[in-house]
């Protein structure tokens, strides 16, 4: 069996000021190296043999933390594609999410944020985002899974939504409940081409 570790970046510098940042290259804040520095610890003992990761500094940067810490895995590959970057915001990236709650209503901004299939004003909506995001993992990551690569996977809240509501075959109403936190790893094994959940 092979592992698959998911992961969001660490708390951004526009995560912790509340803000949508979307394909915004915005680096960690303080909290979200530590929070990168920790996940390193929880894996430091899996050893990966390939990184994937979005053009976005924020996820190169926690993959980088976490590659630092591990004590089997070094100067691996690590793959950057932009297929992976956050969904985009629109008109919305750079704005304070409680001032656009205010301005649209609280309803209309949680739809915008967590549905599957609503966009924001001139972005990406979660289907939009995994219309580019599975097409990746299943040409790219499963296929390393396949050659009994051990993966990391570095990137975003909404892209890795898509990829775990793939994996684990949750349907577009119950997607809108789901959260992935910065900094958590998420773990897999993958044999005979399925997915088992191993930490929560």
């Amino acid at each position: 069996m092979v592992t698959l570790v998911l992961i969001r970046h660490g708390q951004s510098l526009w995560n912790a000021e509340n803000k949508f940042t979307g394909w915004t290259d915005i680096g960690l804040s303080e909290k979200g190296i530590k929070e990168a520095q920790d996940a390193g610890k929880k894996l430091e003992d899996v050893s990966f043999d390939v990184v994937h990761t979005s053009a976005l500094i924020r996820a190169q940067k926690t993959a980088e933390i976490i590659i630092e810490k591990n004590k089997k895995s070094k100067d691996i590959p690590v793959y950057k594609d932009k297929r992976l970057n956050e969904r985009h915001y629109g008109s919305l990236q750079g704005l304070n999410k409680k001032d656009t709650a205010e301005k649209y209503g609280a309803e209309q901004v949680h739809i915008w944020r967590r549905s599957f299939d609503v966009p924001p004003p001139d972005g990406e909506s979660l289907k939009m985002n995994a219309e580019r995001t599975i097409p990746y993992f299943k040409e790219n990551v499963i296929e390393d899974l396949k050659k009994g690569k051990n993966v990391l996977v570095s990137a975003h809240g909404n892209s890795l939504r898509s990829i775990v509501m793939y994996i684990e075959n949750i349907s577009k109403e119950d997607v809108v409940k789901l959260e992935i936190q910065t900094g958590v790893p998420r773990t897999y094994l993958f044999e005979n081409n399925n997915f088992t959940r191993i930490n929560d």
